[in-house]
């Protein structure tokens, strides 16, 4: 048996799926701000001629940071993982712990010809998670949670930060934006029973409270670009 030294309201939902049924399941609050429809960035990457480009996002739980995108047209893939420290520590029972520089990511890779890199940030900051909440969301705490962009080059990076100061001087939102620009850092892919967490279990409570109305959300604010049928992940290298 697994041994837990930690306690998280998300790791007494865990332990039930995983058949470590010694705690009960409880109730937990959503995140306090709900998904809304912001403004398109004014600075985007344009149409590429590539038909593959890669980004790493950290909005809270990677459950529904990859479900969301799952469900978004022109991404071919969602990987859960973690980004922001070492490959050493690139493990559920480390960063849970919050002692790691690791945030819970999702690397996204998507079809540039297809949706831009600015619109997925769009998803990103409307739907996906509130950008203004500092090392939390919804139920989890902790730096492992943090809002962070994990740009793959120096474009990537501007236009994230451009969007974040349009977002501020828009008043998007009644709180100033905190997510981070984290360059240079490595995307490792988590522990498979992670991997598409939210459609192999959508009655599992953490998932229908906190996750499924994000999907919801998507399909009303992004009409457009949700798509029915998730991209699932058919096989994830080993990160160890």
């Amino acid at each position: 048996m697994t041994r837990i030294l930690w306690s998280t309201p998300r790791t007494v939902f865990l332990l039930a799926v995983l058949g470590l049924t010694g705690l009960a399941v409880r109730s937990y609050p959503t995140a306090a701000e709900g998904a809304r429809a912001l403004p398109a960035p004014a600075v985007d990457a344009p149409p590429g001629p590539a038909a593959s480009a890669v980004v790493v996002l950290a909005g809270g739980c990677f459950w529904g940071v990859q479900g969301v995108f799952q469900h978004v047209k022109g991404v071919t893939s969602a990987v859960s993982g973690y980004a922001g420290d070492d490959k050493r520590l690139a493990q559920y029972e480390l960063v849970s712990r919050g002692t790691t520089r690791h945030a819970e990511s999702v690397q996204v890779t998507y079809d540039p010809r297809q949706i831009s890199y600015g619109r997925l940030l769009q998803i990103f900051f409307s739907v996906v998670h509130d950008p203004t909440e500092l090392n939390r969301q919804g139920p989890d705490t902790g730096p492992q949670y943090r809002s962070a962009i994990f740009p793959t080059n120096a474009e990537q990076a501007g236009i994230a930060k451009a969007y974040i100061a349009q977002l501020d001087q828009a008043r998007a939102f009644k709180k100033a934006i905190v997510t981070r620009i984290e360059p240079d850092r490595a995307f490792y892919p988590a522990e498979s029973y992670h991997q598409d967490f939210l459609t192999r279990n959508p009655t599992f409570p953490y998932i229908a409270i906190n996750d499924l109305p994000k999907i919801d959300d998507l399909k009303r604010v992004f009409p457009d670009l949700y798509r029915a049928a998730p991209v699932l992940v058919a096989s994830v290298p080993s990160s160890k």
